[in-house]
């Protein structure tokens, strides 16, 4: 029973980084209303910015990913005023195209310039610290503070998104951009904001994963997959939603790794199947 428990815990807590992942994708998907298909990839892309900040200015990887927010903010920014906003509001082919595109680029950039190796960024004695909750059941510290921090990040952006000027005026853009510029919301400037917020929750998930586990220039569709099983899940537009959606998969993985280490990733796959079948709106809809 200890171990079924201890089993449970971790997979709750491997749920905080796939809520992470999914985070910006959330914001994307559920209040600005496109897909990204590239949204893993640029998970993979922040956590090689935060690499070279480790290794090149031998920073620590926390003030690397905190370096790193700033500039994914001007990228997300950037990002969609030169290129998303040229194909929002035309159909969703067109944004699955572009960002595929975007997708194929990001990969093969960052295998020219780093190569296929495996990458991972030194977390030092916090990366094994543990702590000690009860018979049998060892927490990570570091998994305890990703966990912590994705639930602050959904407090953070539930708090902008419904009680803030801003996040009022995101989702009036969101609604109906026509209506917005005509009275007054400049809907292309509100648009590259809420991507430079994406591209903060975007750092911020890859200062962590590059911490926990490894990673590759190839790795950003198995990121993606997963945030996109937590968003559904969760259903679109809902933050917490989107948290919960991410602890059921990883509690599934961690069940289905304690029956047998191949049915890890299939478990958490099988449970977003079925529970999409009962629930195809998803548990927390907000739209």
């Amino acid at each position: 029973m200890d171990g079924l428990i201890n089993q449970i815990v971790q997979g709750v807590l491997v749920g905080g980084l796939y809520a992470m992942y999914a985070m910006g994708l959330s914001l994307s998907v559920g209040i600005m209303r496109f897909v990204n298909i590239a949204h893993g990839d640029l998970i993979v892309l922040a956590s090689f910015l935060i690499l070279t900040f480790t290794t090149a200015l031998g920073l620590d990887p926390l003030l690397a990913t905190l370096l790193a927010m700033p500039v994914a903010f001007a990228a997300g920014y950037l990002l969609q005023r030169l290129l998303l906003q040229r194909v929002l509001g035309q159909g969703v082919l067109p944004i699955i195209l572009v960002t595929f595109g975007l997708s194929i680029i990001a990969q093969n950039g960052l295998l020219g310039v780093f190569g296929a190796d495996t990458r991972k960024v030194s977390g030092g004695a916090f990366e094994t610290a543990t702590l000690k909750i009860g018979a049998g059941i060892n927490v990570g510290l570091l998994p305890l503070t990703i966990f912590a921090a994705a639930v602050a990040m959904v407090i953070a952006l539930d708090w902008l998104l419904y009680r803030t000027r801003l996040g009022a005026r995101i989702r009036a853009v969101s609604d109906d951009p026509a209506t917005a510029d005509l009275v007054g919301l400049p809907s292309a400037r509100i648009y590259a904001i809420a991507m430079g917020i994406v591209g903060v929750t975007i750092a911020i998930s890859a200062g962590f994963m590059s911490i926990w586990t490894n990673f590759d220039p190839t790795a950003g569709p198995s990121r993606l997959l997963i945030a996109f099983e937590a968003v559904v899940l969760g259903g679109l537009g809902s933050l917490w939603g989107t948290l919960i959606g991410g602890i059921i998969i990883g509690v599934a993985q961690a069940l289905g790794a304690q029956a047998d280490v191949g049915w890890q990733l299939l478990a958490g796959h099988i449970t977003f199947l079925v529970i999409f079948l009962a629930r195809p709106q998803g548990l927390f809809p907000k739209y």
